[in-house]
């Protein structure tokens, strides 16, 4: 670019505004007639109302005067604001579960309490701590204590019944004093507390309790064989217990009551087909086959018309209250005469994930982890209001307003500001509800798309996954690297290292893993170890914004085919990300294509490329004026 002389007459103060699902950006510059640009500023602010309505202004407005102040200009001495045209893309969320654990019967999966005590594997008969006095030695004893029992009162009375031959090989507790009760025991068992429904132990029957090791998890009645040798169970008994062994998965403790009339199953919840309508067909899936079965039939059917749910069942239900949504939205965004049933989904993404559900018919709030799928839905509404936008801004700035081009356009041009790129180029923008891609080829042919799901759906994932039911938390987990607070002295990163600080970090954080903000730890509400909260952060990108990003780029690579791709440059806030540039990259590094995260003016970052690109669209245009005129 060649500076040219702000004072010049013929020089014009131009803004480029990209007005986002999310944010909205400015970029200030000076545009000499010959097409030279001298760039001034730039700004960011959160963008006001949905994307392509009236309500845009107010954020439209604050962006460049933002960028007016930085540069130390005045709102009168700009000639034109260029806004981009851009249909509103609207994106939906929904998760169904597809299986479903029950526990019929007296039958008991044992849960996870915080602090059991002692270890090891106790197998015994349920018998109640009142009823130890008449039994009678030799037999393995499981003692239940029910509420109201004193941790001293307990210890006292499991010490006297085996001073008397009693064999008390395990307990089972209401209340949390399973360490102190073992801490007073003068033979050590394992003990398992925090029973809420300890009254509906069925007494009388064979029962086994295990407690691993500070540290470990239980490994016998995790295994389906390990509870075949247990209870002597047979090979058909076996299949029907399989489904306990995969909830205790992972646990510290567990207790497992058999009853001759118990039975847990592990059934599978009809979810209904998904209906897919493109290509000139109509293709059917069933939800429950997953989220691979599920996208092999939506690429089939690319580019889709619509997609629809099987009446009476739970997709149709979950479609229904996407379109539910966007009904809302599009109501909001001053396009209230489109009926429900006439709003098409015009892609789908479906991600297989686990939500952790509470056990039916269980007595400790037992929770097992069923297979869930999500989906991302995603329409575009039909016609955009952004011109009653740039009448808005026009009046409330002062300055000539108008439409500068169109989104993907723009976006490709404010990346070939990004140093060592050329065309042809292809960019992808990784926002919250969707994520575009746009080619630029040699010929000057730009091409864009937009798929469901980026980053609001790796939150939805992350918050399922590890039962947070907190939002926030769940943002903070995917934004963040992780830590382990081993000392008050000193965390351990999740990339193995350890760091020392000079002063004492909070209690707090002590012992938990938490979320490095710039504001220090935070913990987070989980008793997931720290690599397993990290697999599920990164599995959730992986599965959405790497998808994403290869089926967006075959849709706009010619012929489909990667290799043709030459540079991809990756735009947006979550290009933004400490992990989802380098995972995309490695993606695409067996095709041969040179992928990073843009830098948009040489100093932006992944930021502001459709504002500058918009600018260097009216500067080429200004250009091109000169010329003819110059003829």
């Amino acid at each position: 670019m060649t500076p040219v002389d702000p004072g010049r007459s013929p020089a014009r103060l131009v803004v480029g505004v990209d007005i986002g699902n999310s944010t909205t950006e400015a970029c200030l510059a000076v545009v000499a007639p010959e097409g030279s640009i001298t760039h001034l500023a730039t700004d960011l602010t959160r963008t006001t109302g949905v994307k392509g309505t009236p309500d845009n202004t107010e954020g439209a407005l604050k962006a460049i005067r933002g960028a007016l102040a930085r540069a130390g200009r005045s709102a009168g001495q700009v000639e034109t604001v260029l806004l981009n045209e851009a249909t509103p893309v609207i994106s939906g969320l929904a998760m169904e579960t597809i299986t479903e654990t029950i526990i019929t019967e007296s039958t008991m999966i044992g849960h996870n309490p915080t602090t059991p005590g002692g270890e090891g594997l106790g197998v015994g008969t349920t018998r109640s701590i009142g009823e130890l006095g008449e039994q009678q030695p030799g037999e393995p004893v499981v003692c239940v204590v029910p509420h109201g029992w004193d941790f001293d009162d307990v210890a006292a009375t499991l010490n006297a019944a085996v001073a008397a031959g009693v064999d008390v090989v395990a307990a089972i507790l209401a209340g949390d004093d399973a360490v102190l009760v073992t801490n007073r025991l003068e033979r050590p068992i394992p003990v398992v507390d925090e029973v809420s429904a300890v009254e509906k132990v069925p007494l009388g029957m064979l029962a086994a309790v295990e407690v691993a090791a500070p540290g470990r998890t239980i490994r016998t009645l995790s295994n389906s064989y390990g509870l075949a040798t247990v209870f002597e169970l047979d090979p058909v008994q076996t299949r029907q217990v399989s489904p306990v062994a995969r909830a205790l998965t992972g646990n510290r403790s567990a207790v497992v009551v058999r009853t001759p009339t118990g039975d847990v199953t592990d059934r599978r919840i009809p979810v209904g087909e998904l209906v897919l309508h493109g290509a000139g067909k109509t293709l059917r899936v069933d939800v429950d086959a997953g989220a691979e079965a599920i996208m092999e039939v939506v690429g089939r059917a690319q580019p889709l018309d619509d997609a629809r749910g099987e009446p009476g069942t739970h997709v149709g239900g979950m479609l229904a209250q996407v379109r539910d949504t966007m009904a809302d939205v599009m109501d909001i965004a001053g396009q209230p005469d489109v009926p429900v049933s006439e709003i098409a989904i015009r892609d789908v993404l479906a991600v297989d994930t686990f939500v952790p559900a509470e056990v039916r018919g269980g007595l400790a709030g037992e929770v097992a982890l069923e297979n869930a799928v999500a989906l991302a839905a995603m329409v575009r509404t039909s016609r955009s209001r952004m011109q009653l936008v740039a009448d808005l801004v026009s009046e409330g700035l002062g300055a000539a307003a108008e439409i500068g081009g169109v989104e993907g356009e723009m976006a490709v041009g404010g990346a070939l500001t990004t140093p060592g790129v050329d065309r042809p180029i292809a960019v992808l923008d990784l926002g919250g509800g969707s994520t575009d891609a746009a080619l630029l080829t040699r010929e000057g042919e730009c091409t864009a798309v937009h798929v469901a799901g980026a980053g609001e759906l790796v939150t939805k994932l992350i918050d399922s996954e590890l039962a947070l039911g907190d939002r926030d938390v769940a943002e903070g987990v995917k934004w963040f690297p992780l830590g382990k607070v081993e000392s008050f002295f000193h965390l351990r990163h999740e990339d193995g290292t350890v760091e020392f600080v000079d002063q004492p970090l909070s209690p707090h954080v002590f012992a938990r893993v938490v979320v490095l903000t710039p504001d220090g730890p935070a913990p987070v509400p989980t008793r997931h170890g720290l690599d397993h909260v990290r697999r599920v952060r990164r599995e959730a990108k992986r599965r959405v914004f790497v998808v994403n990003a290869l089926r967006a780029l075959r849709q706009v690579a010619p012929g489909g085919n990667l290799r043709a791709l030459e540079f991809v440059v990756l735009l947006g806030g979550s290009a933004l990300d400490f992990e989802i540039p380098d995972m995309i990259a490695d993606a695409l590094a067996p095709h041969g294509i040179v992928c990073g995260t843009g830098n948009v003016l040489g100093t932006e970052g992944p930021r502001n490329a459709v504002a500058s690109g918009l600018v260097r669209a009216h500067a080429a245009l200004l250009a091109e004026e000169a010329r003819c005129r110059s003829r």
